[in-house]
């Protein structure tokens, strides 16, 4: 029994030291992810995904030092959840700080043109942005109202409306339409 206390408790570190690594840390990522781009938050490819994977098992021992006791890891999570709670709600009560810290939102494609610097800027390539579109339901890009990565990095898309096809269809309606009232007359004058 006394040894599993000892697993559970046992540190090198104190509990101010913790806090202070945890800080390091966090201000680390957010500002590391900051730069790094919407896409890291988002739009995740394999190769993204084992960077995060890797830092996070990296920046483990910044944060719990050589402590191993399951306390030791619980408090460095419980802090880190606590810091992010108490930024989170901070920003939230001061909007022109939070834009500043969280970025806006940035356009990709405009009226069906697609804006290469900003693509180039965030990193994503036409495949990548061609499937996005199509997980939402859109297969042409030039069907595209607006395009964005949005502040938590997800990939939004507005179709136009109508649509190229929906623009179609109703010129062939309205044509129809005048076909069958020029047939109506021309029945009606000859009496058919």
């Amino acid at each position: 029994m006394l040894d599993l206390l000892h697993v559970f408790t046992k540190s090198d570190i104190g509990l101010g030291e913790k806090i202070l690594r945890t800080l390091a840390v966090y201000l680390f990522l957010l500002v590391g992810l900051r730069l790094g781009g919407k896409r890291e938050l988002g739009m995740l490819n394999p190769f993204d995904l084992v960077v995060l994977l890797v830092l996070s098992n990296t920046l483990q021992n910044a944060i719990i030092g050589p402590d191993n006791s399951v306390f030791g890891g619980l408090f460095g999570a419980a802090t880190l959840l606590l810091v992010n709670y108490l930024v989170v709600r901070f920003l939230f009560t001061h909007p022109k700080l939070e834009r500043y810290v969280e970025g806006s939102a940035v356009i990709l494609i405009k009226d069906g043109k697609i804006q290469r610097r900003n693509m180039r800027r965030e990193l994503i390539t036409d495949d990548e942005l061609k499937s996005r579109a199509r997980l939402q339901g859109i297969e042409d890009l030039n069907t595209v109202k607006c395009a964005r990565i949005e502040v938590g990095g997800a990939l939004t898309f507005v179709p136009m409306t109508p649509t190229p096809e929906e623009k179609w269809e109703d010129e062939v309606r309205r044509r129809l339409d005048r076909i069958d009232h020029v047939l109506a007359t021309l029945a009606a004058k000859t009496g058919a």
